[in-house]
């Protein structure tokens, strides 16, 4: 009998935090910053309780049945996300956020950064941002959009 192909699979996993920011471009002057974004450039800032769901994928490991074991993938999001993330103020006490406005976008592109650099290579799927119910961003890894 011929040995079972190798299964693909996609697991996520999610987490929540809290955290306040301001969008504020140091590229713009103050009106031109208060005209792009509006009630969210206030300078006392603002809060979200974001959620973040995180997409492995890999082959299903025919021992143990998984992708990735979840107590593994549980921690590695403590610490890319939790630990920096919650109940912080993302301008001033997350070092990334200095220079980089902290728009949702951004966010899931630092939280990518952060897993790429824990998860076993070529296991990082997808991140997947709620700043709000209805505000969501997901970042696969792209880094532009090619034009031909």
């Amino acid at each position: 009998m011929a040995p079972p192909a190798a299964r693909l699979a996609r697991l996520s996993r999610s987490v929540s935090f809290s955290a306040c920011h301001r969008l504020h471009s140091k590229s713009l002057s103050d009106e031109e910053n208060l005209k792009l974004f509006g009630k969210c450039n206030n300078p006392n800032g603002h809060g979200h309780n974001y959620k973040v769901i995180v997409t492995v994928r890999g082959e299903i490991d025919p021992v143990s049945g998984m992708v990735i074991n979840l107590t593994d993938l549980k921690q590695y999001m403590q610490e890319a996300i939790m630990e920096p993330l919650d109940h912080k103020n993302l301008d001033k006490d997350v070092p990334y956020f200095a220079e980089v406005v902290s728009t949702t976008e951004n966010v899931a592109v630092f939280i990518w950064e952060n897993l790429k650099k824990l998860l076993p290579m070529g296991t990082l799927y997808k991140v997947k941002v709620y700043e709000t119910d209805q505000n969501i961003v997901v970042y696969k890894g792209e880094e532009t959009i090619s034009e031909k």
